[in-house]
């Protein structure tokens, strides 16, 4: 080791353990935390991955809320429902600010985007235009037709594969390839060249979440050991450049469908100000980032739930048969109608939420949570995870049981797609889609595993989303009802 290197690393732990001594002078009656902290890391050691049954297991220890060092960044953990119901009562504003990690910089536009950007005039003025110019009811319903069509086409080609029996299959290829067309066409039209776009996304998520080490260790940041910065700068560079060149090309004309870009784009001919292409970009990135991989993991968990319990997959069956009949397919006017289907949906999340730490907050000024500081400037991890599997707040919290959504106020306890100001807004989206995608699956084929075991249900979390550790496959079948309506499976 070079004697500069040497020195620079001998500073930075004192540095940093003094700063540690200093706050906690400073601070009183802060949270319970593990009490051997190593210099430049802090609580580091104590984490293994997946994080989010890390952390619970040191809730197991320390209590729903303990504290941490990530590094030379406090972390606070919150991992109940009832302390997560104090925080939205009482602090969702002081906790409705991001954490600038090096995703924000380099790929959400310097921190300008809805998901990075900090709370504040420019978040709402996004969260507006989100809310009232592309996602809608009135837009939702606009596009109903463009989803219909982009989800029977999964359909189609899983007929061709099964039609002559029992034909095994890989569901997730399928499911990210059909996300991804309904998004295209919704967003900016029939435009080709877009699935490019597709394998950067794919680039970017195991990117993001509270996983890089870079984010809390100074020293690796500075260095780059492990080349993450310039990963994220090439990642950012290249997207960018992307979605301008689309930006452009819809501006020129070539595209003329109703889409969600062009309607941006109209908005910005008499508010350059207000929509930027810089803005219009992040929209569109942060719609195909949070609109593809969660509702594809959902809908993987959702089927291998259903193959690992096929008496409630019966039960789905039973409720297409009594309110569709096998004289048409179901469509999104239908779901009402389907309340089964919709708790199946409510359960997956439940038990396999697709995000689950959701995504970091940060304290804009102190707060007291169960009588506990938490300083200004501390990062607050919300354990989805574990709060929808706590006991105390599901009866038999283990089990996949989709009837616990029978009673009244029980979907209001989810927290899958965020709580409080931050919350996802595409939630209505997400919904419209899972639950027709689900129905349509379960009413056009027969599934059975591909042998007496159960499904896997072991989950890889190395990013912010968890997906399965191995992709989904099955045995499937084409039903009768296929046949009867194979003029409307021609797309």
């Amino acid at each position: 080791m070079s004697p500069l290197l040497y020195y620079s690393l001998l500073s930075l732990s004192f540095i940093f353990t003094l700063k540690l001594l200093l706050q906690r002078r400073k601070f009183k009656n802060l949270p319970p935390s593990p009490s051997i902290t190593l210099p430049l890391i802090g609580h580091l050691h104590y984490i293994n991955l997946p994080l989010h049954r890390s952390l619970h297991n040191l809730s197991q220890k320390y209590g729903n809320i303990f504290s941490l060092w990530f590094g030379s960044r406090r972390v606070v953990v919150i991992s109940s429902q009832a302390l997560l119901q104090q925080c939205l009562a009482k602090h969702d504003v002081v906790l409705s600010n991001r954490p600038h990690f090096l995703t924000g910089k380099y790929l959400f536009y310097n921190y300008t985007s809805l998901d990075s950007a900090p709370y504040g005039d420019h978040w709402r003025n996004l969260r507006k235009i989100i809310t009232l110019d592309i996602l809608s009811t009135q837009r939702l319903n606009s596009f109903r037709e463009t989803r219909r069509k982009g989800t029977l086409k999964l359909i189609t080609n899983l007929v061709r594969d099964s039609c002559d029996g029992f034909t095994r299959v890989e569901l997730r290829t399928r499911l990210t390839d059909m996300m991804f067309d309904n998004m295209t066409a919704m967003v900016v039209g029939d435009a080709a060249e877009f699935k490019k776009f597709k394998e950067m996304v794919s680039e970017m998520m195991p990117l993001f979440g509270a996983n890089n080490k870079g984010d809390f260790v100074p020293l690796l940041r500075l260095f780059d050991f492990d080349g993450m910065v310039k990963k994220m700068k090439d990642i950012g560079k290249r997207g960018d450049l992307f979605l301008q060149g689309i930006v452009e090309e819809i501006k020129s004309g070539k595209h003329n469908e109703n889409t969600m870009i062009q309607h941006l784009l109209t908005l910005q001919k008499s508010q350059p100000e207000y929509y930027s292409d810089e803005i219009i970009k992040g929209l569109i990135q942060g719609t195909f980032l949070g609109g593809t991989d969660t509702i594809v993991t959902t809908l993987e968990w959702a089927m291998s739930a259903l193959l690992n319990n096929p008496e409630i997959l019966k039960k789905a069956k039973d409720e297409l048969y009594t309110k569709i009949g096998n004289d048409r397919l179901v469509d999104e006017s239908d779901i009402s109608n389907l309340p089964y289907i919709q708790n199946i949906i409510y359960e997956t999340l439940r038990l396999y939420s697709p995000a689950p730490l959701l995504l970091p907050r940060f304290s804009s000024d102190e707060c007291n949570i169960e009588g506990y500081t938490i300083p200004r400037d501390t990062i607050v991890l919300i354990n989805a995870w574990a709060i929808q599997r706590d006991d105390e707040t599901w009866n038999n919290a283990a089990c996949f049981n989709p009837e616990r959504f029978e009673k009244e106020g029980e979907v209001n306890k989810l927290i899958a797609f965020g709580f409080g100001r931050r919350a996802c807004p595409g939630i209505g989206l997400a919904y419209r889609t899972m639950w027709l995608s689900l129905a349509l699956l379960i009413q056009c084929f027969e599934w059975k595993r591909l042998n007496d075991e159960e499904i896997d249900m072991a989950e890889n979390s190395t990013g912010v989303v968890m997906e399965k550790l191995i992709p989904l496959e099955a045995m499937c079948k084409a039903r009768p009802i296929v046949k009867k309506v194979v003029q409307e499976l021609i797309i």
